[in-house]
């Protein structure tokens, strides 16, 4: 695959910024975020939604970040150093998507600073991630200033109420999901068990986009929703369309699935460590 350019020495990179929870374990939330970024040659910029209690078998618990505290490091990021694009991961609550989505808005990044919303309810294990009177925030706070969302198959189920069986519920749902506000909407197929390959379909309220790539056998896949996500994120900071972005997302996230590894006892991430150890850029 061709890679993004990485940026000169001593020349500064595009900046990204997560906003998400931490991951105990480091294969999912920010720790995968901050992989993708850093291997994508972007600079990787925090806020810290939640701390998460998890390893490779699951969610034990998590603790939310005091509001002001998730405000101020927005507010501090954007004021001294920018980001070019930016992407959510797990939101955890009413009260935490709406203060995001003010401050976005309060910041003068909406319309203007591309962002990537993963909408992240409940674990890969079912454990929940996001308190479920935080799903109407998620629809009228934070989808309308998306540039695009990335939900899994389940999270299309609990935002919009469309259980995804086939191509023709999968654009049924790509519609519904446009219609809450985000500039484009994205059903990832990953869980589409019905196809061979994984089917992800994008929607700007006009035209479908599909992105298949042959289903990686592995039981290994730990933060790839993130992944998806952080390097759709990065590839929009370097001035990609939305289309281009996510084929180039589309075509990272297969790579990590090929040389995710082993980790613990459940399932082990997918890794960005790849590009290590490829000879050149590009």
């Amino acid at each position: 695959m061709s890679f993004l350019p990485l940026t000169p020495g001593g020349q500064t990179p595009p900046r990204v910024m997560t906003i998400a929870g931490s991951d105990s374990g480091g294969g999912a939330g920010i720790q995968a975020d901050m992989r993708t970024f850093a291997l994508l040659g972007a600079h990787a910029c925090v806020a810290v939604t939640a701390v998460t209690v998890q390893n490779s078998m699951g969610v034990k618990g998590f603790h939310e970040i005091p509001l002001d505290v998730i405000v101020g490091q927005i507010e501090a990021v954007v004021s001294d150093i920018g980001v070019q694009a930016a992407k959510t991961g797990m939101l955890a609550s009413s009260d935490i998507i709406a203060a995001v989505a003010e401050t976005w808005r309060g910041q003068g990044l909406a319309g203007t600073v591309p962002l990537v919303v993963d909408p992240v309810c409940a674990s890969m294990h079912g454990d929940p991630l996001l308190h479920p009177s935080a799903l109407d925030a998620l629809r009228t706070d934070l989808f309308p200033l998306a540039t695009l969302v990335t939900p899994n198959l389940d999270e299309v189920r609990l935002i919009v109420g469309i259980d995804v069986v086939d191509e023709a519920s999968q654009r049924d749902a790509a519609r519904a999901l446009h219609a809450l506000g985000p500039q484009w909407a994205l059903v990832k197929g990953g869980h589409l068990r019905s196809s061979p390959e994984s089917p992800d379909l994008l929607f700007d309220g006009t035209d479908f986009h599909e992105f298949g790539a042959t289903r990686v056998d592995t039981g290994d896949d730990h933060g790839a929703g993130d992944t998806l996500a952080a390097a759709t994120a990065v590839a929009l900071a370097h001035g990609y369309t939305v289309p281009d972005a996510v084929a180039f997302a589309k075509s990272w996230v297969t790579e990590c699935l090929r040389a995710a590894y082993p980790l613990g006892h459940g399932h082990g991430p997918v890794s960005p460590l790849f590009r290590l150890a490829v000879d050149g850029s590009s």
